[in-house]
C-alpha cells in the first residue's frame, strides 16, 4: 500500500511538472514566429519608482542618443525590430502618438534589438516614423540597462521614464490593442512633472 502511494506522490510530481506556462506554449507551437509576444500594463506610483534608467547609443540617423542629456523629459521608449509582427502593426499609432506628445516635451526613442542600419532606416520609411532609434543588435546595452524589475520581457515593448528617468509604466505588446491607455499614462505623467 505504501509502495501505491509513493508512486501516486511521484507521478503526481512529475506530472506537474509538464504543466505548460503561456511562454513555454508559446515556445512549443512550432510556428516560429520568431518572437515571444506579450500583453500587458505596469504602472509604477512615484513612491515606487526605482533608480533612473541611464542608456545611450547610436541611433539611425548616426548621432548619439543619450537619456541622461533628456532627463527633465518624459521619455517614450519603444523596443522593436522590423521583421516582428506586432512591431510593423504599432508603428504607425506609435507615431501618431509621437507626433501627437512631442510638442508637449515627450521625448520619443526606439531601441532596435535586432536589425543592421539600412533594415531599421528602411523601416522607418515604410511606416513613416520620424524619432530616432538606437541601434542596439549588436551589444545589447541599451536594452540592458532596462535589466531590473521591469525589463522588456517581448517584443514589441513600450517603456515611458519620468521626468526624472524613473520607469513610471511599462506596455507589452503592441500599442494599437491599447492607444488610449498609452496617452493616458503620457497624460498621468505630464500631471504629476508639472504638479
Amino acid at each position: 500500500m505504501l509502495a501505491s502511494v509513493l508512486s501516486a506522490v511521484v507521478a503526481a510530481t512529475v506530472l506537474s511538472g509538464c504543466t505548460a506556462t503561456a511562454l513555454q506554449s508559446q515556445y512549443q507551437n512550432g510556428d516560429n514566429k520568431g518572437y515571444i509576444s506579450g500583453t500587458g500594463v505596469t504602472e509604477v506610483k512615484p513612491a515606487d519608482r526605482k533608480d533612473p534608467v541611464t542608456f545611450s547609443g547610436k541611433t539611425t540617423e548616426g548621432s548619439t542618443f543619450s537619456s541622461s542629456a533628456h532627463r527633465g523629459d518624459v521619455i517614450v521608449v519603444n523596443f522593436w525590430y522590423a521583421q516582428c509582427p506586432p512591431c510593423r502593426l504599432e508603428a504607425k499609432e506609435l507615431q501618431k502618438i509621437a507626433a501627437k506628445y512631442e510638442p508637449q516635451g515627450v521625448d520619443f526613442i526606439g531601441i532596435n534589438t535586432r536589425d543592421d542600419q539600412p533594415s531599421a532606416v528602411s523601416f522607418d520609411k515604410t511606416f513613416g516614423v520620424t524619432y530616432p532609434s538606437i541601434l542596439d543588435a549588436d551589444r545589447g546595452k541599451a536594452q540592458l540597462a532596462f535589466s531590473g524589475v521591469y525589463r522588456p520581457n517581448s517584443t514589441p515593448t513600450t517603456v515611458i521614464l519620468d521626468r526624472k528617468g524613473r520607469v513610471a509604466a511599462r506596455i507589452e505588446g503592441p500599442v494599437t490593442a491599447q492607444p488610449s491607455t498609452v496617452e493616458t499614462l503620457i497624460d498621468s505623467v505630464l500631471a504629476e512633472a508639472s504638479s
